[in-house]
């Protein structure tokens, strides 16, 4: 079974213009996350898909592999399935560009459920949210799970909703981690398929497959990500580093 991994860069963004190139300890953000992703044990090849020469250039210039794929994809998902369309591969990772630290252990634990059960759709991680205030915060997206760890919601509200507050609203709380791992056709399908209403509702695209009727493994995990979109979060994460 043949796994690939995308990373989706893309030069424009409204508050952090050109984040994949912005310098991190002498290296350009998009380079950690290739370094880190390239070390997960169930990958066969890693790729950036970028809108940019500039970017390509420099994926280039540190010895891996980039393709360009068109300005006009309105999404992650949308880019990786352009990139992966003439790929020879079962499984398709799709790597958020802006997580410098990511962790190679977190890819291969998202990648095996599919491995293992022939009948899941796509995967994606979770970890549990211990900050109040990410809680209510609407950029944290959140997931609630069934009892075989399936998703049966993602939202920028507050979910699940407590109704006697005594159990804490984080004894159940997870946070959604942009990583998704989908059956190569599956990727094209839903690339394929218009918005649907709770995605365009919620600026979700996860749950255009939700509604769609395909099932998300949501594999928990405590990997925190340290994500980049933000001047304030480049600060952070290089003190990090």
């Amino acid at each position: 079974m043949k796994v690939v991994a995308f990373i989706p860069a893309r030069f424009g963004s409204t508050r952090l213009e050109g984040k994949p190139l912005m310098d991190i300890k002498g290296k350009p953000m998009v380079q950690h996350v290739y370094e880190r992703v390239a070390r997960a044990e169930t990958l066969s090849d890693v790729t950036v898909a970028t809108d940019d020469e500039r970017i390509k250039r420099a994926v280039e210039a540190f010895g891996a592999k980039a393709v360009m794929t068109s300005r006009t994809c309105r999404t992650g998902t949308e880019r990786v399935a352009e990139a992966a369309t003439g790929v020879e591969a079962d499984i398709v990772v799709n790597v958020q560009g802006d997580e410098p630290l990511i962790d190679p252990a977190l890819v291969d634990d998202v990648v095996r459920p599919l491995m293992d059960d022939p009948e899941l759709s796509l995967s994606t991680p979770a970890t549990i949210i211990d900050n109040p205030d990410e809680f209510r915060d609407p950029n944290v997206v959140k997931v609630v799970v069934d009892t075989r760890g399936n998703a049966l919601y993602f939202s920028r509200s507050p979910i699940p909703y407590h109704r006697h507050p005594s159990g804490g609203p984080l004894s159940t709380a997870y946070k959604h981690i942009g990583l998704y791992v989908y059956r190569k056709d599956v990727l094209l399908r839903l690339a394929a398929m218009p918005p649907t209403p709770l995605e365009e509702a919620e600026s979700l695209e996860q749950l255009r497959a939700l509604e769609n009727g395909f099932r998300i493994r949501v594999v928990k995990t405590s990997y925190n990500p340290a994500s980049v979109d933000t001047p304030e979060d480049l600060d952070r994460v290089r003190g990090m580093f």
